[in-house]
């Protein structure tokens, strides 16, 4: 019961710390006339799509492509312009990587070692 607490608290510590870097991050998109002005983002959500069908699905024949095809499709959407950053506070970045790290370290090992 204790290590299934601790898993849960690492779990909720994790979500935290994406929510807290999801806030200051803005995904755009638009309808555009000429579609292929927007060719680079549509390119990108299938790259990932196809990507993370690829590791779900055939995680022992093809996890490689899986890992390619997802980090192609997160450099197209940065290069199609479609995400942008907020400004943020040091403090809001540091609360975010905390949860995140401690987050993780909790739920996948169960302990934190210092």
């Amino acid at each position: 019961m204790g290590r299934l607490l601790i898993r849960l608290i690492g779990l909720i510590l994790l979500f935290t710390g994406l929510y807290f870097f999801g806030q200051n991050i803005i995904f755009v998109s638009g309808y555009y006339i000429p579609f292929y002005n927007r060719l680079p983002a549509t390119v990108a959500v299938l790259a990932i799509m196809v990507g993370a069908f690829t590791l779900v699905f055939f995680r022992r024949e093809a996890s490689n492509f899986g890992w390619i095809l997802l980090g192609i499709g997160i450099l197209l959407v940065f290069f199609s312009g479609g995400v942008f950053f907020r400004s943020t506070s040091l403090w809001n970045l540091f609360v975010a990587f905390a949860s995140l790290t401690v987050g993780y370290k909790l739920f996948n090992e169960g302990r934190i070692n210092f």
